[in-house]
């Protein structure tokens, strides 16, 4: 018997590699997805959409379409279902966005007008399209943009502290020897998983039945139960394949709109959000305008770190994209200061989108670090050695675990960082200037409470029940693994049963949150069955079965700081006379407590670091001032990262022991895109002489900065240049950031 720190491991299968339990259903197409389960007499459901950014609904002229092949029904704010739009959901307040049909109001372009419901998609579809709704117009804004004087900063929630201080920040900035004071901006970013968002509900012997793709089955059952007045015994959800989810996959338009449906027409009514539907319907990563202070002693020990970020919600449900959390947790400083302000806009809701906050957060802040390194000629690495916390640099509490720096030290070594020369612009291959960077990275490790169930079976199986949802990340192989160590057995007799809110409660899959809950209550259950079954004698017909409910144990935990770290490095190559820029190699190297499969971890990993490149270099959702809505709305218009913009990319872990925890995982599924954006932009410096503070780094926004730090190089201008033109650059006698000499593109 083997011990990892919080598990007993019997069998070793925690640690081992495992396929994917269901990946030959996946590959085979065995496997149906939300939109895919065949029902009997089964309708189909199509939203039509507002096409103005705010106004009034004047009239919805359903006559011609009704009298349309197929269509059975055109729910619109005059005669759909009255649903409770003033109930308290999972973040203990109302989410007006599901409370669609109840009024005529139009709060952004894209918001759901009308369901067309007929009986196939296709005439669904050609109905909607020919549906005509007359508005009256209203003036809108959608202009989001550093500054604006309407911003106001919001009231804390269970999710978010908007302000956060201590010290004397200005005090500290005037006794600082070296100052970064820079404004960083990232744009809207969408999630566009591979599996569309979809949803077919039915009435099942006096129970709402409700087949969807989400990440929480439980989650999503108490919500509709709340909004259509339901006991929540008569509401059952199942998801048993997502094909991708990322943040988006909550309670939706369309799932209210299925139900409804199905309750008018009493037969089931499955709804399926197009691609161009999901750019307004599903949330997106607010666009940010970060302003980071650093201040620091000659050598680079910081002395005050103010972080203060802007970012946008919309009119009918406020969303904080919490930025500037990160320095609460990465540095310490004498002085300390962040701050979150939101501007209220005719624009959709944004929504939690992978590693919300600290993502766009971690380019701003770990930019500003690249930069302050430069300006004390200090090394990048170096400089986060001399700022470590000993405890929570805001909350003062002590860490559960923390190696970032062994994570630098790993990743350096396997990098080559040692033989890195600080100066930028150096490095050419033809064309082709090259350059290396390096960002810290971390993500909360928190944990919800969860149920579970283990059954040992008169066939000498054993069956696990949680609610875990499987957003494509490997939950049961994991949670399979989990309970073949405790119970000591071999991982092919167990079976998992998952994605079913009559399973009981359990921890959305969101947060990073999920593997470590659900691990947790699987853990205390097949414990306990192993205990039972030691006592000896028959298993009955129907099974020995041993629960567990971990809320208890949740609320007594201490309170520490409890996250997952990490170290990225990317290495780049920019091409002089087009702008361009190519990653050529990125390394995470991540401290995340026990890693329970290594193969699907690895895979968490690596697509987050694909997804910090696009974001790099790729991602902007541009909305278009006139009509507020989406420029090229599709996956055509929304450039991301294509196979041939990805590199060779490793991603490892050290070991991360985490004392006194009862199982010491650690979430992943968010970490692997921190820091990733920040690394890239700061090898473009490297490589390039010049610095990036808006994303995507493109190639005109390349040659345009290399044009305007040629300028400022033959004017004499001293200090660095940046793409946008801000504060910040190296002081005068430090190690330059412009110039030809710099070897700026084109050069």
């Amino acid at each position: 018997m083997t011990t990892t720190t919080g598990i007993t491991s019997v069998t070793g299968a925690i640690g081992s590699v495992r396929t994917r339990v269901e990946g030959r259903d996946k590959v085979t197409g065995a496997a149906r997805y939300s939109g895919e389960v065949p029902f009997a007499e089964l309708a189909h459901g199509w939203l039509v959409l507002s096409t103005v950014a705010r106004g009034r609904i004047r009239s919805v002229e359903e006559g011609p379409v009704l009298a349309m092949p197929g269509v059975l029904t055109v729910l619109h704010h005059g005669n759909a279902p009255r649903v409770d739009i003033d109930y308290v959901g999972m973040l203990g307040r109302p989410n007006p966005i599901v409370g669609i049909f109840q009024h005529d109001r139009v709060p952004f372009a894209g918001w759901p007008v009308a369901l067309v419901v007929a009986e196939t998609s296709e005439q669904a579809r050609e109905a909607a399209e020919a549906l005509v709704v007359e508005y009256d117009v209203e003036p809108h804004d959608v202009a989001f943009r550093a500054g604006r004087p309407d911003a106001y900063t919001p009231e804390s929630t269970p999710m978010v502290q908007p302000e956060t201080g201590k010290g004397d920040v200005e005090a500290q900035l005037d006794a600082s020897a070296v100052v970064v004071d820079a404004e960083y901006t990232t744009p809207e970013e969408h999630h566009n998983p591979m599996e569309p968002h979809a949803a077919t509900a039915r009435w099942d012997g006096g129970r709402l039945d409700v087949v969807d793709s989400n990440q929480g089955s439980s989650w999503v059952a108490n919500e509709l139960a709340q909004l259509f007045s339901l006991d929540p015994a008569s509401v059952r959800v199942r998801s048993e394949h997502v094909g991708g989810a990322f943040g988006s996959k909550g309670l939706s338009p369309h799932q209210v709109a299925a139900v409804m449906a199905t309750t008018v027409l009493q037969r089931p009514v499955r709804v399926v959000l197009t691609r161009r539907q999901m750019f307004s319907l599903i949330g997106y990563r607010s666009p940010t305008a970060q302003r980071i202070r650093l201040g620091a002693d000659a050598d680079g020990r910081l002395r005050a770190l103010d972080h203060q970020a802007q970012s946008l919600t919309s009119t009918v449900y406020e969303f904080i994209e919490s930025s500037a959390v990160l320095g609460r947790v990465l540095y310490d400083a004498d002085a300390h200061h962040t701050l979150h302000r939101l501007v209220r806009l005719d624009v959709p809701t944004p929504t939690w989108m992978r590693a919300p906050g600290e993502a766009p957060g971690s380019f701003a802040l770990e930019s500003a670090l690249d930069e302050l390194a430069e300006k004390c000629g200090v090394d990048p690495i170096a400089l986060r050695v001399r700022n470590e916390p000993e405890t929570g640099p805001v909350s003062g509490l002590p860490f559960s675990s923390r190696n970032v720096l062994a994570c630098f030290e790993e990743g350096a070594r396997r990098f080559g960082w040692a033989d890195r020369d600080p100066r930028p612009g150096l490095r050419r291959e033809g064309r082709w200037l090259i350059g290396t960077g390096t960002a810290a990275a971390t993500y909360p490790s928190g944990v919800g409470p969860s149920t579970a169930a283990v059954t040992a079976e008169p066939d000498g199986t054993f069956t696990v029940r949680i609610n875990a949802a499987d957003v494509g990340t490997g939950a049961r192989t994991a949670m399979l693994l989990v309970a073949a160590d405790t119970l000591g057995v071999d991982p092919d007799s167990v079976r998992v049963r998952i994605a079913d809110s009559d399973i009981g409660p359990a921890m959305i899959a969101g947060g990073s949150m999920g593997t470590r809950s659900w691990a947790w209550a699987v853990t205390i259950a097949a414990n306990e069955l192993r205990e039972r079954l030691a006592l000896g004698g028959g298993i009955p017909s129907e099974g020995i079965t041993a629960r567990s409910d971990t809320a208890e144990a949740i609320g007594a935990l201490s309170r520490k700081e409890r996250h997952s770290f990490g170290a990225q490095f990317a290495e780049v190559a920019v091409d002089v006379d087009t702008g361009e820029v190519r990653v050529r190699r990125l390394l995470g190297v991540y401290a995340a407590g026990t890693i329970v499969n290594p193969l699907t971890a690895r895979s968490q990993f690596i697509g987050g670091m694909i997804w910090g490149l696009s974001m790099a270099l790729h991602e902007e959702a541009v909305r278009d001032q006139v009509s507020g809505g989406h420029v090229g709305p599709d996956l055509a218009g929304y450039h991301f990262a294509a196979h041939a913009d990805v590199p060779l990319i490793e991603a490892d872990w050290v070991d991360d022991p985490v004392p006194g925890d009862p199982v010491a995982i650690k979430g992943i599924g968010e970490i692997g895109i921190v820091g990733v954006a920040a690394a890239i932009a700061n090898a473009v410096w490297h490589a390039t002489g010049v610095r990036h503070r808006e994303l995507p780094i493109r190639p005109d926004r390349v040659l345009r900065a290399a044009d305007e730090a040629r300028r400022r190089a033959t004017e004499g201008i001293p200090g660095g240049m940046d793409e946008g033109g801000t504060r910040g650059g190296p002081a005068e006698g430090g190690p330059q950031g412009g110039g030809a000499e710099g070897g700026a593109p084109g050069a």
